[in-house]
């Protein structure tokens, strides 16, 4: 399995192992991130799921304009009502959305249905997104548990989703997320076949989006993949540029490979330095908190990054899962954003250190 998207973005989706037809569908268009569970069966669920990601990203604003999402959404409704009417698809097709803008470290949230958004914040999952679903309002009323939900026999009723009401309005929202923490976005193919705890573990560990899409997916199917099941990843701190149809990578990547179709060598290595010098990042060394200039590796022989610092603030006195993460490093937009950060896990630090041993 070989996921789409780049060095900052990934999302797959498999069919899983019971289902002959995949009526999930996703969307990697930044700042605009989306996944879809279509419902209604064969040549329903897929063309609704489908219709909706199409019809987002045309109506999306070009930047995080809560409103705006919302009214994409809606008009997402209203386009696969009026498919079932025409007679595209089938009557009384249906799917979930949801759907993120990135920008920097701000998220602008629409969510319909059961699909979810999560956010691996400072180490630590956190689900952004409420099910619109009849087990998560008896959890909410306090008349299941959440355990309970995981095997509850109306497990797949969604009480909300496109293409059921003309009058439907999404959840929308604004989150603050922190540079070096991850989006997950994935439908319930996911969520009910893999524990959050584990998704926690994965999102934690590996490397890359498309390395944790990869892991995530495999975890549903050992798992028994009784669903569709599709995952975005999307690391937070960088501003991507909206991408056009062909799925363009980011311009500084889109231009060293362009420089160096070129053999153009020498203008390739001075684009590389001047590209790394606006990025940074953070990363153990020598079980404390280092801060570099740039990215790490070397271009032509050229070193892309330069130390500024090493801090005072130990590895040791993080989270497990915070750990994980700086042994590869984190990349962030600048060394702001890099100072910043160091000093959310300085305090971080300083707060377990200040916590008696139970």
């Amino acid at each position: 399995m070989s996921a789409q998207g780049d060095s900052r973005y990934a999302g797959d989706s498999h069919v899983g192992k019971v289902r002959s037809v995949n009526e999930d569908a996703f969307l990697l268009a930044p700042p605009l991130f989306a996944v879809a569970d279509g419902l209604g069966g064969h040549q329903a669920g897929e063309v609704a799921s489908s219709l909706a990601i199409d019809t987002l990203l045309e109506a999306a604003p070009r930047s995080g304009d809560l409103k705006a999402l919302g009214r994409a959404v809606r008009q997402a409704n209203t386009a696969v009502i009026d498919a079932a009417a025409s007679g595209r698809g089938r009557s009384g097709m249906g799917t979930t959305l949801t759907a993120a803008m990135v920008e920097g470290t701000r998220l602008t949230v629409a969510h319909v249905g059961d699909s979810r958004a999560y956010l691996l914040h400072l180490g630590t999952l956190e689900q952004l997104t409420e099910d619109h679903s009849m087990v998560a309002d008896l959890v909410r009323q306090g008349r299941i548990t959440a355990e309970e939900s995981r095997s509850h026999p109306n497990r797949s009723v969604i009480t909300r989703a496109l293409g059921s009401d003309p009058n439907m309005l999404a959840d929308t929202f604004e989150a603050e997320a922190a540079a070096g923490d991850r989006l997950l976005l994935t439908t319930d193919g996911l969520t009910s076949m893999v524990r959050d705890e584990d998704i926690e573990h994965v999102l934690a560990t590996a490397p890359t989006p498309s390395a944790a899409v990869s892991e995530l997916i495999d975890s549903a199917l050992e798992a028994g993949g009784q669903d569709n099941v599709t995952v975005v990843v999307v690391d937070i701190g960088t501003r991507p540029r909206r991408a056009g149809g062909s799925g363009a990578r980011r311009w500084g990547v889109r231009l060293l490979w362009l420089l160096a179709a070129l053999a153009v060598v020498g203008a390739a290595v001075l684009v590389a330095d001047s590209y790394a010098s606006s990025k940074a990042y953070v990363i153990d060394e020598g079980g404390y908190v280092a801060i570099y200039e740039g990215v790490p590796g070397t271009f032509a022989g050229l070193s892309l990054h330069e130390r500024s610092e090493i801090t005072t603030v130990p590895v040791s006195a993080l989270s497990p899962i915070m750990a994980a993460r700086l042994s590869t490093g984190i990349q962030l937009d600048g060394l702001a954003e890099a100072r910043d950060l160091v000093e959310t896990y300085r305090a971080l630090a300083e707060e377990a250190s200040a916590t008696p041993t139970p």
